[in-house]
């Protein structure tokens, strides 16, 4: 009697998925069981939709929401919403009016559930362990925490998704990340990411699915292994992944979307059995000893430019390849930094704590930490993830707390991170920021930013320089 091969986490995924395998003029069709929609990818979408006659083929598995282009300053006080232009103000209309329009479920601006799209769909229990999740955004790897098979895709797919369901993709390889031992005090999820990404390079994970493994992976709350599978995408890799176990159960139950009652019970044991069986085959595998890590920080122009907060700012001309000490040339002269300079003390003039891969309650707890008690030397913007995220900081006094500092409390967006809505940094200057992307112009024109964790984040602010977040925390 023959027994099946083991599989891992994204062979399961995907062979339960599969509505017609791959050949090789063909890419595979895949069904999709979440699809999640913002106002920037979606309007040519469904214009798709309306010029020929289409509906949307799932109504029940699409969720819709603003965050790109929406201000995160509060209302006027005429009660409107002032937007940076009339572009971001024409992006939000014309959602509201694609959703109303063809039935699709929105979570408007202000509104109860309204936020960045990677914070709303887990808090409300729509992603869940062992779903296909799609989107228009280059990060929906963060919904990977739940052990579901999440990709960005571009506006021309959303639309073939809004229409049909389904999804072209040819089978990734697998990448397996084993992270052991545990994390040092005073070292996260971002900092692990960051150390990753250091190692792998920006592709490094070119045609692959990372499925994070081991105990430091374990050990991390849902929000951290959101971090940590947010920023795969930054490796180059297609998406992140991490199985679910009772911490994921645990996070998901009671919220408004999960199952209930009998289906819960049913839905935890299907979900238990996806976690990749013992001696099933990655295509790569890449070991970590957690221990040993310190936080991190970029310094150049890709987050694979990242080095521990205590280390020098590298120098080209130790690269062995042309192309790499070029690039490290290029990344040094735009950011204004010099080949071993501490990277400590660099000046800094404006913080951000917020976005998809640091935006949770979690976070702002963190640099919450730091910040209690102290006065920010450079401007800081502090920006939640979605409206309970919001609604829940300010129930734990956060809010208090940062505005004491003198950071400024924002409404729930993507913010700074892309530069979309206003919130943008100025030629030349740096800002230390908790999102996921440092390349040139990111988060301003001419503007340099240093990706980092909360607390170092929020240590910045405090120092008005990049400080070490273990220095603010220790004895707290």
């Amino acid at each position: 009697m023959s027994t099946a091969p083991p599989r891992t986490l994204l062979e399961k995924v995907w062979d339960g998925h599969l509505v017609r395998a791959e050949t090789a003029d063909t890419p595979a069709v895949l069904y999709v069981d979440l699809h999640l929609v913002h106002e920037v990818t979606s309007p040519q979408a469904f214009s798709i939709l309306r010029e020929r006659g289409l509906p949307v083929r799932r109504l029940d598995r699409t969720l819709a929401t603003m965050d790109h282009s929406t201000p995160t300053l509060p209302r006027g006080a005429d009660g409107r919403w002032v937007f940076s232009d009339a572009q971001a103000e024409a992006q939000v209309a014309q959602l509201a009016s694609n959703a109303a329009e063809f039935g699709v479920e929105l979570h408007g601006l202000g509104t109860e559930a309204q936020g960045v799209v990677h914070v709303f769909g887990p808090e409300m229990g729509a992603t869940l362990p062992g779903m296909t999740v799609v989107c228009g955004d280059s990060h929906t790897a963060t919904h990977g925490a739940f052990g579901a098979l999440a990709f960005g895709i571009g506006t021309s797919e959303v639309g073939h998704v809004l229409a049909t369901q389904c999804l072209l993709q040819r089978r990734p390889r697998s990448l397996a990340v084993r992270v052991e031992g545990r994390l040092p005090a005073g070292v996260g999820a971002k900092d692990l990411v960051l150390a990753i990404i250091a190692r792998l390079g920006v592709g490094g994970g070119t045609g692959h699915v990372i499925e994070y493994l081991g105990e430091a992976v374990r050990a991390l709350s849902m929000e951290a292994r959101m971090t940590l599978c947010n920023m795969s995408i930054e490796a180059g890799a297609r998406a992140g992944m991490v199985a679910p176990d009772e911490t994921t159960f645990a996070w998901l139950k009671g919220r408004a979307k999960a199952p209930e009652g009998k289906a819960w019970d049913e839905a935890v044991a299907r979900w238990r059995t996806l976690p990749s069986d013992p001696g099933a085959r990655y295509d790569r595998e890449l070991s970590f000893d957690a221990s040993t890590l310190e936080p991190m920080i970029t310094f150049g122009t890709n987050p694979g430019q990242a080095i521990p907060v205590t280390a020098l700012v590298p120098d080209p001309a130790a690269e062995g390849e042309a192309a790499a000490r070029a690039s490290l040339q290029g990344a040094l002269a735009y950011m204004g930094l010099r080949a071993g300079q501490p990277i400590l003390g660099q000046a800094v003039d404006v913080v951000f704590v917020g976005s998809c891969t640091n935006g949770r309650l979690e976070d702002l707890r963190e640099a919450a930490q730091v910040l209690r008690g102290r006065k920010v030397k450079a401007r800081t913007l502090v920006v939640p993830g979605s409206q309970r995220v919001k609604k829940q900081a300010e129930a734990e006094g956060l809010d208090r707390v940062f505005r004491e500092a003198g950071a400024e409390w924002r409404e729930p967006g993507c913010s700074m991170c892309i530069a979309m809505n206003g919130d943008r940094i100025e030629r030349g200057q740096y800002c230390v920021s908790t999102s996921n992307r440092n390349f040139e112009g990111r988060q301003g024109a001419g503007g340099r930013t240093l990706l980092a964790s909360p607390a170092t984040a929020a240590a910045a602010a405090v120092a008005g320089a990049v400080a070490d977040p273990r220095d603010f925390t220790e004895g707290r």
